[in-house]
């Protein structure tokens, strides 16, 4: 019966980009948050550090940790190093400022306010751990058990971990980082036990939990009360779902999904500005406005308390919701949202998105990967994170732009050379961005590994290669010890190679995730299609399979009636020249923040019938050649086109020439 009604769901959230006429706007459900019966996860994800990187994904990594990822604590140590927040430092009624790291501008900051710190700590730590878990770097490692070590010596005696004295924890009026720390903490907290199966750590993360189950009692307190609408502390603390969900695939107790239920349903009921509450988003015709990054991690939530109660009209709550946010899609995956969506369209040169936006949106994608087993969020999960994040770190040096268009036509702080606000600097590279906020560069050290930890998961009796790229797994199933090997340079090359070793012979079944631009597929294999899924079942010992996807040049449209070219899985653009401009070197890591200008700001065009594309042979990554017209003069060019994820100015999209 869950398995049918999860099928069900499933074909009927993967088709969620419906005309908006089709979908029926309900009246409010005072049920809605009712328990029906559970839906079972259709994929288990695995502990993490069961697959580790291969590949250029090993090679990202590991620049990283020699780059951004591994110094940001020398870059900004009074936010990471200096402020004990979780311990000798933690806020309490008489502190009424804290170095935040970021450029105020007025406003009434007191305490409630000042719990960025915990962010900017926990999310780079989260990403350091996990960095150092799949790197194996000793050193790194180390460094982990020391922070670990100091992080569990700061619990209370009664299980209370986060960043707030007793005069003032857990009694709020409006903004808060209460549950928001709490996330990040344990995020990390989460993937150092999966790794290192020390009971200690999995003791020390529970009891925490607990503590807020105590003193935040199910329908007997609200977490989410704010007396003001804007408490954007406060509602990044719905996702301590995130936490919520791991701890029951790792102890079994329900208490904790029917938590998620509660969170979702006191969220729900005050005057929040906030797009993901239930009333909200049953009205189809209203517009998402609020804050990018709490809009699309909030997506896992929703899903977290569908599945936790089996409640319909929670199901059509997320139906909707991914509906909308389809609304604000651009070619390259990524969501609007620079910082706020605004209810604008989602035009490649005018609407933005935010680096913490596409961590938290891919999350949000690989949630449904897992609760769903439908291949089309695999798709979604690959697109978004080979070319808008790819797209969004400079491709040789370590830094990131917090903010940036899919069409990129200048870097110099304001969206493509606005200079209006000249308080902004978020669409440049930096490895830091601390005039702007910490907050985009840890995530953009926790997005690779939340990538390679969901590409393999479990089904009964089957193991599951549900993204695809260079990696291996090391996992069991029945006792059994196996190791598989994905040889690929995937998206880059559409062949892979798996090759699988058991510790004895086995029968099982592999699946592999068939992508959905795949035209035709060669298997050394013997293969069936199911659900979207390469299906083999044999006795496995020491096996190979080679895989061959076929891929052709796709042209797309948007819905600003602009075109653009996919090859496979990655979107293609035409770089533009541009001049370099150092801005700050730092004396660690020999990082530094960049800006870019563009030698000449021609924006081409296509006409319907010149339109020819040509591929590039023995290239390492896909190019090719497109003719495309000069506006003013009219003028056929050959303009190259190479994967977004390589380029650092450049033009995605292309008018028709009128």
């Amino acid at each position: 019966m869950l398995m049918k009604k999860q099928t069900i769901f499933s074909t009927l959230i993967a088709t969620a980009a419906l005309s908006c006429a089709l979908i029926a706007r309900p009246q409010p459900d005072n049920n809605a948050f009712k328990k029906i019966k559970p839906v079972d996860e259709k994929l288990l994800p695995l502990a993490f550090g069961s697959v580790k990187p291969m590949g250029w994904i090993k090679q990202q990594l590991a620049e990283n940790l020699n780059g951004f990822t591994g110094h940001l604590d020398s870059l900004a140590p009074d936010l990471i190093i200096n402020d004990d927040i979780y311990g000798k430092d933690r806020l309490g009624k008489n502190i009424k400022s804290k170095d935040l790291g970021a450029i105020a501008e007025g406003g009434e900051w007191t305490v409630q306010y000042l719990w960025w710190n915990s962010e900017t700590q926990s999310n780079w730590w989260d990403g350091y751990i996990r960095t150092a878990i799949l790197l194996n770097d000793s050193a790194a490692l180390k460094k982990v058990k020391v922070y670990i070590s100091h992080i569990l010596s700061t619990q209370d005696a009664d299980g209370y971990l986060g960043i707030y004295d007793k005069d003032l924890r857990y009694h709020f009026n409006n903004e808060n980082g209460e549950l928001w720390s709490k996330t990040t903490l344990l995020r990390g907290l989460l993937a150092w036990y999966e790794y290192s199966r020390d009971k200690t750590v999995l003791t020390a993360i529970t009891r925490a939990v607990d503590n807020v189950l105590a003193n935040y009692p199910v329908n007997h307190s609200h977490p989410f009360y704010s007396d003001k609408p804007y408490a954007g502390g406060l509602t990044h603390g719905l996702m301590f779902t995130d936490v919520l969900e791991a701890l029951y695939r790792l102890t079994g107790n329900h208490d904790y999904l029917d938590y998620c239920i509660f969170m979702y349903q006191d969220f729900s009921s005050f005057t929040l500005s906030e797009d993901a509450q239930y009333k909200k988003l049953l009205d189809t015709s209203l517009s998402f406005y609020g804050h990018g990054v709490h809009t699309y991690e909030h997506l896992r939530t929703v899903a977290a308390a569908y599945y936790a109660s089996g409640n319909d009209s929670l199901a059509l709550a997320l139906k909707i919701f991914l509906y909308k946010i389809s609304k604000y899609t651009l070619p390259s995956g990524a969501a609007a949202g620079d910082e706020f969506i605004g209810a604008r369209t989602a035009d490649a040169t005018n609407t933005g998105y935010e680096f913490c936006s596409l961590h938290e949106l891919m999350e949000g994608y690989i949630s449904l990967l897992a609760k769903t087993g439908n291949a089309l969020y695999g798709d979604k999960t690959e697109r978004l994170f080979f070319n808008a994040a790819q797209g969004a770190m400079h491709p040789s040096q370590s830094a990131i732009c917090y903010l940036k268009t899919d069409n990129s036509w200048s870097l110099t702080g304001g969206k493509n050379g606005d200079t209006s606000d000249i308080h902004q600097t978020r669409y440049r590279y930096s490895p830091v961005h601390k005039e702007a906020a910490v907050c985009c560069v840890p995530n953009a050290g926790r997005i690779g590994p939340a990538y390679v930890q969901n590409m393999w998961m479990k089904e009964q009796g089957a193991l599951v290669a549900t993204l695809l790229g260079p990696c291996e797994l090391s996992t069991s199933l029945e006792g059994n010890n196996i190791l598989i090997k994905e040889t690929t340079g995937y998206p880059y090359t559409n062949t892979v190679s798996f090759n699988i070793k058991t510790g004895k012979p086995q029968t099982f079944t592999i699946k592999i995730r068939k992508p959905s631009w795949a035209t035709k597929i060669s298997s050394s294999a013997a293969y069936k299609i199911e659900n979207n899924f390469i299906v083999i079942t044999r006795q496995w010992n020491n096996n190979t399979v080679n895989l061959s996807f076929e891929a052709s040049a796709t042209i797309m449209h948007t819905a600003g009636n602009e075109i653009y070219l996919m090859y496979g899985p990655l979107v293609l653009a035409h770089p533009i020249e541009a001049k370099e401009k150092i801005t700050r070197q730092y004396s660690v890591g020999g990082l530094k923040e960049l800006q870019y200008s563009p030698v000449s700001d021609i924006r081409y065009q296509y006409n319907r019938s010149d339109l020819q594309l040509t591929r590039v042979k023995n290239t390492a990554t896909p190019e090719f050649h497109v003719n495309m017209l000069e506006p003013e003069s009219g003028k056929l060019t050959s303009l190259m086109l190479e994967p977004m994820g390589k380029t650092i100015l450049r033009q995605v999209t292309f008018k028709l020439h009128e």
